[in-house]
């Protein structure tokens, strides 16, 4: 985890919104677990971006990127309707093949 102020106070505390803490009959902590992640910087109270996550949302966008269907609107010679495109490659209206040029 490296987590920064957004807006670059220099703030170097930062609090968990999102985390439950276990305690025993004392009140003492004993252990700790974040349900979300969300943090924001005791020192502005702005909220606090975890930089060791970029890597993982860059890839996870290049995934859904690259999983991401085509679509194109062509003209079916047959029927002369325009159709979207995408992987199936025939009019849905009159069942020609369709070509994108």
């Amino acid at each position: 985890m490296l987590l920064v102020c957004s807006q670059r106070c220099g703030g170097r505390l930062f609090r968990a919104l999102f985390a439950e803490v276990e305690i025993d009959s004392t009140g003492a902590y004993q252990d700790h677990a974040v349900i979300q992640p969300g943090y924001i910087c005791l020192n502005c109270g702005e909220p606090a971006i975890d930089l060791s996550e970029v890597p993982n949302a860059i890839e996870a966008e290049a995934e859904e990127d690259s999983t991401s269907v085509v679509v194109s609107d062509v003209l079916c010679p047959v029927c002369e309707t325009m159709v979207q495109l995408d992987a199936e490659r025939e009019c849905p209206n009159c069942g020609s093949p369709l070509e994108v040029g």
